[in-house]
């Protein structure tokens, strides 16, 4: 036998384990199923699952027995619903069927894993911050404050695209806000790409776009920058312009949360730092 065809057989041999271990631990009571009597089999039976995902009950048992049928993302996605199967465990049961997994509509988070505000006491000298899909600033530290006032901004406006556009104060400190202004919006369109029908997400660009003629205009623009790094260059009261360098880290790919790190350039390094943490 082939190491082909042995894979192929233990994929079908985990296939038939995590199905029938998936349909014993939800109860018939959970899938609004009447029983009457004992029940020798724990859980769903098989004729149970394959009603409820509209299929025969010889065709889904052959599929709890591995065998060689073919399947539709349409019949897994049905499946999933009826054995409540989670994110993880969607994704294995597509990988045990050897389908391509289907693209879900992004998300936008609003919780911060406790690292990641570890993360951000750790860095005092350089302005840190964490943001979701939506670029909703969730939460930052002391030298991120001082840099870009987080703290100074109303919660539903502590939103980095909102404040390039409509905080005064940084696209005051932005130098030259233009340059800047226009790649951050292509970065942002970047992750639109992700959440298309996101009504938040629609909401912001709509705001934006009413209030300003310049965002409305680049808006239908079609540019956009994948770069998650670079530099920026800030205006800072008794520093003078300060070159900054930053970077984008993933936190959780899935909540499409992201670590945002600055630190300075140059010989203005160490005066920013004593800035930033004063």
């Amino acid at each position: 036998m082939s190491t082909s065809t042995q894979r192929l057989e233990r994929t079908r041999t985990e296939l038939a384990e995590f199905l029938r271990s998936r349909r014993e631990r939800i109860s018939p009571q959970e899938v609004g199923l009447t029983v009457a009597g004992r029940r020798r089999t724990p859980g769903l039976r098989r004729e149970e699952v394959a009603a409820l995902s509209g299929v025969g009950i010889t065709w889904y048992t052959w599929l709890e027995q591995g065998r060689d049928i073919g399947v539709s993302a349409a019949f897994l996605d049905d499946l999933c619903k009826v054995l409540k199967l989670d994110a993880a465990e969607r994704r294995h049961l597509y990988l045990l069927t050897q389908k391509r997994l289907p693209k879900e509509p992004a998300r936008t988070a609003c919780t911060v894993p406790p690292i990641a505000h570890d993360l951000l006491s750790r860095l005092p000298e350089s302005p840190s911050y964490v943001l979701n899909l939506k670029w909703d600033v969730l939460a930052w530290n002391e030298a991120a404050d001082r840099l870009f006032a987080f703290s100074d901004q109303q919660a539903e406006q502590r939103n980095m695209l909102w404040m390039v556009f409509a905080d005064e104060r940084l696209r005051a400190r932005l130098s030259p806000w233009e340059e800047q202004a226009r790649q951050i919006l292509t970065s942002f369109k970047r992750d639109f790409a992700h959440a298309p029908q996101d009504t938040e997400i629609i909401a912001l660009t709509e705001n934006l776009s009413r209030m300003d003629p310049t965002f409305k205009d680049w808006w239908k623009r079609q540019d956009i920058d994948g770069k998650c790094s670079g530099r920026r260059t800030f205006d800072v009261e008794g520093l003078g312009e300060v070159e900054l360098t930053h970077m984008t880290m993933t936190l959780e790919s899935d909540k499409h949360l992201r670590f945002v790190y600055y630190t300075p350039l140059g010989e203005s390094a160490e005066a920013f730092g004593a800035w930033a943490t004063a």
